[in-house]
C-alpha cells in the first residue's frame, strides 16, 4: 500500500467487525514508522499470530510487535487506562518492547468505573447487545462536555470534581433504574491518581505526532476499530457503537487534516459475521452458520461471545465502498471456505417484493429484506499454503473476482491463514 506517493493510510472494518484488521494492520506496520489508533475503546479486540504466538490487543495498536514501529493512541480513543496497563504489562512479559514506542493523546477520554456500571445495569445496553466495557457511557459523557481526558489527570483538584460530578450521575441513574449498585467517587479518584504515575509519562499531543511523522516523510496508518456497519452515523443504528467508525473518523481521532490521507484499505471477510442484536441480511440457516462458526473459530476476542454467521454480502461492501471511499480491499479468511461448495453470494435483496441494491437506512427496513444469492463453485481444496495469486485455484481466484467486480473496489490483499505470511498481495 505503501509508495508512490502513498504514506498515511487508513485501514477500516468494512463489514460489522471482526474482519481480520488486526492481521492486515500487523502486516502492514513493518512498512510504517507509525501506527495511530483513532477510535473505540477496549471494547474491540485485535488478534494477531505473530511468530511469537498470538497476541490479543484491545486498545494498543498492532503495530507495537514490529520493533521498529512507533504506536499512538488517538484522542478519538476512550481509554480504560487500567485494562491498558494489564495490557503493557502483558506483552512486556513476552518480550515487546513499549516504552518509548506508545504515545497516549492527552485529548484522550477515560472510560472510568461508573461509566462501567452504567453500561452494565443499563436495559437498553442489553437490548442493543454492549459489551459492558463503559464505552457508550463514555462517549456520553464525551459529547456532553462532562468527561475526563488524559491532560486533566496533571491536576487532582480538576480531576476530583469532575470525578465526583460524574459519580454523582450516575448513582441517579442508578437509583432510577432500580439498580443497588453504586460508584464510590472517592474510590476512583484514588485509583486515578495511582494511575496518573504510570500513564502520564506516555502522554503526548498525538494529532502533532502524527504531523510530524508525514512532514518528515514516514509512513503512517491508521488503525480502526469494529466495523463499518456499526458506525453511529452510517451503521445499523441504533444496533452501533458510540464511534465514528468509517474512514471519515480516521483524521479527526487521529487529529489530522482529511487530505493527510492518501488510501483507504477496506477488510472485509470472505464471508460475514456479526456480534451481538441487530439486522444481518445475509445471515445463514442454523446449520450452516453453525459449520461456519466451527471452521472460522468465530468467537468474540474480547467477549468470547460466539458471533453470528452468513455469507458475503455485496449490498453492505457496496455500502461500505461508498462511505468509507474504499480504494482498496483486503479480503480475509478465504481459507475456511476450503471445504465448502457450492458458496452463497448475496448479490442484492428483496425488500417488499422489490429489488433492492443498497442498503436501506431504516432497521425496520432491514428485517423485511430477503437476500438474493447466487451461488458460486467451490475449490474443495486447501488454501493455506498459498503465497501468490496464481497459487489459488481457478475456482478461489473466480470467487474474489466476482466479490472485486460485486463491490467495485480492487482486492489487494487475500488472508489465507492467520500467520503473516499466510496473506498474499496482489500486484
Amino acid at each position: 500500500m505503501f509508495g508512490g506517493g502513498v504514506r498515511c493510510v487508513v485501514v477500516v472494518g468494512a463489514q460489522w467487525g471482526d474482519e481480520g484488521k488486526g492481521k492486515v494492520v500487523d502486516a502492514l506496520a513493518e512498512r510504517a514508522a507509525l501506527v495511530v489508533r483513532y477510535q473505540g475503546g477496549a471494547n474491540a479486540g485485535h488478534t494477531v499470530d505473530a511468530p511469537d504466538g498470538e497476541f490479543v490487543l484491545h486498545q494498543i495498536p498492532a503495530g507495537i510487535l514490529h520493533p521498529g514501529t512507533r504506536c499512538v493512541i488517538g484522542n478519538g480513543v476512550v481509554l480504560d487506562a487500567e485494562t491498558l496497563f494489564h495490557e503493557i504489562d502483558a506483552i512486556v512479559a513476552r518480550g515487546v518492547a513499549v516504552e518509548g514506542r506508545l504515545a497516549v493523546s492527552d485529548r484522550a477520554h477515560l472510560v472510568l468505573p461508573y461509566h462501567k456500571l452504567l453500561d452494565a445495569e443499563s436495559p437498553r445496553s442489553r437490548e442493543i447487545g454492549t459489551t459492558s466495557r463503559g464505552i457508550g457511557p463514555a462517549y456520553e459523557d464525551k459529547i456532553g462536555r462532562r468527561g475526563v481526558r488524559v491532560g486533566d489527570l496533571r491536576d487532582g483538584a480538576l480531576t476530583e470534581a469532575l470525578v465526583r460530578s460524574g459519580a454523582e450521575r450516575a448513582n441517579a441513574v442508578l437509583q432510577q433504574w432500580g439498580s443497588a449498585r453504586r460508584c464510590d467517587p472517592g474510590t476512583v479518584t484514588a485509583d486515578l491518581a495511582q494511575l496518573a504515575v504510570r500513564l502520564l509519562p506516555f502522554m503526548a499531543d498525538a494529532g502533532k505526532v502524527v504531523w510530524t511523522a508525514l512532514q518528515g516523510g514516514e509512513n503512517v496508518l491508521l488503525e480502526g476499530a469494529q466495523g463499518a456497519l456499526l458506525d453511529v452515523d452510517h451503521g445499523t443504528y441504533p444496533f452501533v457503537t458510540s464511534s465514528t467508525t468509517t474512514a471519515g473518523g480516521a483524521v479527526t481521532g487521529a487529529g489530522i487534516g482529511p487530505m493527510s490521507v492518501h488510501a483507504v484499505l477496506g477488510v472485509v471477510k470472505a464471508y460475514t459475521t456479526r456480534v451481538g442484536n441487530g439486522p444481518l441480511p445475509s445471515e445463514a440457516p442454523p446449520d450452516e452458520a453453525d459449520r461456519l462458526r466451527t471452521l472460522g473459530g468465530e468467537f468474540g476476542a474480547t467477549t468470547g461471545r460466539p458471533r453470528r454467521c452468513g455469507w458475503f454480502d455485496a449490498v453492505v461492501l457496496r455500502y461500505s465502498a461508498r462511505v468509507n471511499g474504499l480504494s482498496h480491499l483486503a479480503v480475509t479468511k478465504l481459507d475456511i471456505l476450503d471445504t465448502i461448495d457450492p458458496i452463497p453470494v448475496c448479490t442484492h435483496y428483496l425488500l417488499d417484493g422489490a429489488r433492492v441494491d443498497d442498503m436501506p437506512d431504516t432497521v425496520p427496513e432491514l428485517d423485511r429484506v430477503r437476500p438474493v444469492y447466487e451461488s458460486l463453485p467451490g475449490w474443495r481444496r486447501s488454501t493455506a499454503g498459498a503465497r501468490r495469486l496464481a497459487d489459488l485455484p481457478p475456482e478461489a481466484r473466480a470467487y474474489l473476482d466476482r466479490l472485486e467486480a460485486l463491490s467495485g473496489a480492487p482486492i489487494r490483499y487475500v488472508g489465507v491463514g492467520t500467520r503473516r505470511e499466510q496473506l498474499i498481495e496482489v500486484p
